[in-house]
C-alpha cells in the first residue's frame, strides 16, 4: 500500500509580550513573505491516494525557529507513527525546500522510507539542470490548472525531465545519490502585447530530489499533491489555531495536540456522515471543517416544515443531564 507522509511548518501570530517563546519568524500572507511575531508549528500528516490526510504528529516551537530545526527527529517520530497506523508498504515523505537537508534525508533512509523533497536552487542544482538535453524534456498537461506563486497566475502545461544527482557531497559520509526531477514552465513575455516578441524561450525551473520508485510523470504528479498540507493548515487556522490562548508555552503545546486530535476525530465523523469526506486529495479540497460539521449536523436535524425551528434528535438511551442541587428562587413581581 502506498502511503504519503507530508511535513510542513507554519508561523501562528500571537499578540502581546506575555507569550512564552514568541518571536519573529517568516510566513506568507497573501503571497508575500513577512516577519510575524508568534509561535512556530511543525506538523505531519499521513494519507493515501484514496484516503484523506490525518495528522500524525505535531510539535510547537519558538517563533524564531526555522523550519529545519528539529525536523530530522520529528521525521523519525512521524515515520514510526505512520508505520504503527498500518503503513506497511511504500512510505514516501514529501516536503518543501526547508526540509531539503542531509539530516532529514538520512532519517528517511534510516527508517526505510522514501523521500520526495523540493530541492533548493543552489549553483549545483542549476548546473545539473543546465546539463539536461533539450530532447530529454517531456511535455505534460495538468488536468486542472495549477496556481504558480512566481508567475502570479494559473498554468496548465509544463515540461519535465530527470537526471541522476548526488546531494550533500560537502558533508562527510552523508552524500545521497537519487533522482533529480525538474519541471520547467515557460515564462510569459509581458511585453508581447506591446509588440516586443521574445528572442528565445525563457523558463522557470522547479527541482525535486527523490528516490521514488515510480515513473517520471507519476512521481512528479505525486509530489505536487503535497499541496494538501496547505488545506490541513487552513483547517487548523480556521479552527482551534485561530489563536493560541495561553501565555504558557506548555499549555499552548497541549492546545496544539488537542487541535490535532480534534482534526482527526472530525475526519472520522466525516467518514460516517458520507463517503465524500473519506476520499483522498484533491477530492477533499472542499471538505473543510465547516463542511464536515454541516454534513454531520444535517444528518441529525429534522424539521417538520421550513417555518418551524429544526430540532436535534439524539438517541433515546442517552442519560439526562444532571440537575443542579438547588433551584433558583422564583422571581417576585413588585
Amino acid at each position: 500500500m502506498l502511503t504519503f507522509l507530508d511535513v510542513d511548518s507554519m508561523q501562528r501570530r500571537t499578540y502581546g509580550y506575555a507569550k512564552q517563546g514568541s518571536g519573529f519568524g517568516n510566513t506568507k500572507i497573501s503571497g508575500k513573505s513577512l516577519l510575524v511575531r508568534g509561535l512556530n508549528v511543525l506538523a505531519a500528516t499521513v494519507s493515501t491516494p484514496l484516503a484523506a490526510p490525518l495528522i500524525c504528529g505535531t510539535r510547537l516551537r519558538g517563533g524564531k525557529a526555522n523550519s529545519a530545526r528539529g525536523a530530522a527527529s520529528f521525521v523519525r517520530e512521524s515515520i514510526t507513527t505512520a508505520r504503527q497506523t498500518g503503513a506497511g508498504g511504500t512510505l514516501v515523505l514529501r516536503g518543501d525546500p526547508a526540509f531539503y537537508s542531509a539530516d532529514v534525508i538520512g532519517a528517511c533512509r534510516e527508517r526505510d522510507a522514501r523521500f520526495s523533497v523540493t530541492a533548493k536552487m543552489d549553483p549545483k542544482i542549476k548546473a545539473a539542470i543546465a546539463g539536461i538535453d533539450e530532447t530529454g524534456w517531456t511535455p505534460i498537461t495538468y488536468p486542472n490548472a495549477v496556481f504558480d506563486d512566481q508567475a502570479g497566475g494559473w498554468i496548465s502545461d509544463a515540461e519535465i525531465a530527470e537526471v541522476d544527482y548526488t546531494a550533500f557531497t560537502s558533508k562527510k559520509g552523508q552524500a545521497v545519490t537519487a533522482r533529480l526531477i525538474v519541471r520547467r514552465v515557460r515564462r510569459l513575455n509581458e511585453q508581447a502585447r506591446r509588440g516586443q516578441d521574445e528572442l528565445f524561450a525563457a523558463h522557470r525551473y522547479h527541482a525535486i530530489f527523490t528516490d521514488s520508485p515510480y515513473a517520471l510523470v507519476q512521481a512528479e504528479e505525486q509530489h505536487r499533491d503535497h499541496a494538501m498540507m496547505e488545506q490541513v493548515n487552513a483547517d487548523l487556522i480556521d479552527g482551534p489555531l485561530a489563536h493560541l490562548p495561553s501565555g504558557k508555552f506548555t499549555a499552548n503545546a497541549a492546545w496544539l495536540t488537542c487541535a490535532a486530535i480534534t482534526h482527526d476525530l472530525l475526519r472520522a465523523f466525516g467518514c460516517l456522515a458520507g463517503a465524500f469526506h473519506a476520499r483522498g486529495w484533491p477530492d477533499t479540497a472542499a471538505a473543510t471543517w465547516s463542511c464536515i460539521c454541516h454534513s454531520i449536523g444535517a444528518g441529525s436535524r429534522r424539521g417538520a416544515t421550513p417555518s418551524t425551528p429544526s430540532t436535534t434528535r439524539h438517541p433515546l438511551t442517552w442519560p439526562d443531564p444532571p440537575q443542579p442541587p438547588w433551584s433558583p428562587p422564583p422571581t417576585r413581581r413588585p
